[in-house]
């Protein structure tokens, strides 16, 4: 047994049975990736996939028990890997961190900032996509941490962490009429064309609810996945715009105004999230506990280890 005929497994199932994507990820051959699972499957005793011809269908039912603990032991060679470089090279590497548009526009800055004057031989990647891009990323391993508001917590491969709280807040141009009251109602919001995040986005959901309870089917005329967009388009006079607070800054955007919204739409929390069972170096704790100062290396294990703990469980009979 070897892990490359390993990685094949995993990669098998990361590329849903497509033994050409699996050949070119490993930079490899596609009967190559065959005789590696074939040969894991003969020692084993046993079939992993199923198969139409030499294509691959789904897994065996053994197949789906062996997956986990592949990616176990898989999870647990990086590990290693990165144990060894914290005493090789204690603050040298790379930081990949997955996140929001409107995390990596407003939230981040000061934190990479003071990130690059402690660990300045630190590279820092950060990838930009929706909450289920990251979720995935971080769990694959591609990403060291996620930082978003919405999706982190639904995927089960992630630990995850209360990072800091928020409010949307309305913007519309000078002069209009919405600008006039202080405290509107979403009643009051629906009479105009309205610009906000797409779906599953910056707190979205809060908004939906919002109108729902009142009955109300907004006229939401345009959507976008960041704030500099949606601030665009009201300046342009397309409509109200509703926003992460911390997206808009009276100095910077002199051609619109805002108004509070905490009264109208519910609070969001924006989380992090690691890959359950990952070894975290000491410059990716260093980064969290900048970004939440109330997290640290304790918490954060502790929370992986329950995580994983609870993970193993079997499901109780009947259930």
């Amino acid at each position: 047994m070897n892990f490359q005929q390993l990685r094949s497994v995993r990669e098998a199932l990361r590329r849903n049975f497509n033994l050409t994507e699996v050949a070119n990820t490993l930079y490899t051959s596609q009967p190559g990736v065959s005789r590696q699972i074939r040969e894991l499957e003969d020692e084993l005793g046993t079939t992993i996939f199923e198969r139409a011809g030499k294509r691959l269908t789904g897994l065996t039912e053994p197949g789906k028990e062996i997956v986990t603990i592949i990616e176990r032991l898989l999870l647990e060679q990086e590990n290693l890997k990165r144990a060894a470089q914290e005493f090789s090279a204690r603050d040298q590497g790379r930081l990949t961190i997955a996140t929001t548009h409107t995390q990596a526009r407003y939230a981040l800055p000061v934190v990479v900032q003071a990130f690059r004057r402690n660990f300045p031989q630190v590279h820092l990647n950060l990838q930009q996509g929706s909450p289920l891009h990251i979720a995935e990323w971080v769990a694959s391993g591609q990403a060291d941490i996620g930082i978003a508001t919405e999706g982190l917590q639904a995927d089960g491969r992630l630990s995850t962490f209360a990072g800091y709280r928020w409010n949307h807040v309305i913007v519309a141009p000078p002069g209009h009429p919405i600008l006039a009251r202080e405290r509107p109602t979403v009643e009051e919001l629906a009479r105009h064309p309205l610009i906000t995040y797409d779906t599953g986005l910056t707190g979205r959901s809060h908004i939906d609810e919002a109108f729902s309870r009142a009955s109300i089917v907004p006229d939401i005329v345009l959507t976008a996945m960041d704030a500099d967009v949606i601030k665009t388009y009201v300046s342009a006079g397309l409509g109200i715009g509703i926003i992460a607070a911390m997206a808009y800054d009276s100095e910077e955007d002199t051609k619109l105004r805002s108004l509070a919204a905490d009264h109208l739409f519910a609070s969001n929390m924006t989380r992090l999230a690691v890959r359950r069972g990952a070894y975290l170096r000491n410059f990716a704790i260093a980064f969290i506990e900048m970004f939440a100062p109330h997290l640290d290396r304790d918490t954060i294990t502790a929370q992986q280890n329950e995580d994983t703990a609870a993970a193993r469980q079997p499901e109780p009979a009947g259930a």
